[in-house]
């Protein structure tokens, strides 16, 4: 049977196309489209008339393209911006009317776990692990070892919901950082406090932009996760937190909807391994997308 997961994310949209047997799914078709579902609303728990017509272009090209791979169910999920959002229903609604794509706004919860299962493809949580997806809305933390899953959570953190939230400068100022790192160290209190980690995997996302930063090359399509070394990751992210926002508009490795947000992604990835000190640095291609997948099985 050939299904499809769409994921609704607060900056990006992404599409999963597979062919799903008893026990494992083959990939047909993957792409993603910028959105920006947020911005401009997400601090009023609104999406706004711009993003919605935005939203329903995208999913009507991601509609064409599942036709024609024959797909036969499409299970799409929405995410932080849809979850807060007081027109959320109204959305939906107009998605299934405009596309035939009836859309479920998940929890945190669910979001995390299926984030953690998406990871699981790619890496087994042997060692005591944090995994960190990093979105527009919101950022999962999970925490696993011996591969169970033993805490996870969804924290209001994403960088679209901090770009609308603080006055920032280009580039950032030294005050900014503070606030912004106050503000990540009062949001996920007590999150971390006894979690001591080891590895911390980044799911997909900021963290193949890092990697591609680093290697001046586009990150593997292949569901294996790739190795970063801690101290060549830290000299990409100091660049990226003192960086203009000219500087990054002309780096082809950082996509356009990346460009503004880059050094608030930056701030929140060097925070994090500040604060646990893994020994390694692990980035995954999977993420909720291929969690939700691996559900359909």
């Amino acid at each position: 049977m050939i299904k499809a997961v769409i994921d609704l994310g607060t900056n990006t949209f992404n599409l999963l196309i597979a062919r799903v047997e008893q026990n494992a799914f083959d990939v047909l078709h993957a792409e993603k489209e910028a959105v920006a579902l947020g911005m401009g609303g997400i601090l009023q728990r609104l999406i706004t008339p711009e993003a919605t017509s935005r939203a329903l272009t995208a999913l009507k090209k991601f509609k064409t393209v599942c036709d024609a791979y024959q797909v036969q169910h499409i299970h799409a999920f929405g995410t932080s911006a849809l979850r807060d959002a007081s027109n959320q229903v109204s959305f939906c609604e107009l998605v299934w009317e405009h596309t035939g794509i009836a859309v479920h706004v998940i929890s945190g919860r669910q979001e995390a776990e299926y984030i953690y299962k998406g990871i699981g493809l790619s890496y087994h949580f042997d060692a005591p692990s944090m995994v960190m997806d990093i979105g527009g809305g919101s950022t999962e933390f999970i925490f696993a070892r011996a591969g169970e899953l033993v805490d996870a959570h969804s924290f209001d953190i994403g960088v679209s919901r901090l770009f609308q939230q603080f006055p920032f400068s280009d580039p950032l100022t030294t005050e900014e950082i503070k606030q912004l790192e106050t503000h990540l160290e009062v949001a996920t209190a007590p999150f971390f406090e006894d979690k001591a980690c080891e590895v911390l995997v980044g799911a997909s996302g900021s963290f193949e932009t890092f990697w591609e930063l680093l290697h001046q090359a586009r990150f593997s399509e292949k569901l294996k996760c790739m190795e970063v070394d801690k101290t060549a990751l830290e000299y990409v992210l100091e660049e990226l937190i003192c960086s203009t926002f000219a500087s990054r508009e002309a780096n082809p490795w950082i996509i356009p909807i990346r460009k503004h947000l880059a050094p608030i992604t930056a701030v929140k990835t060097r925070w994090i391994l500040q604060k646990l000190n893994p020994q390694r640095i692990l980035i995954s291609p999977c993420s909720l997308k291929e969690g939700a997948m691996m559900n359909e099985l």
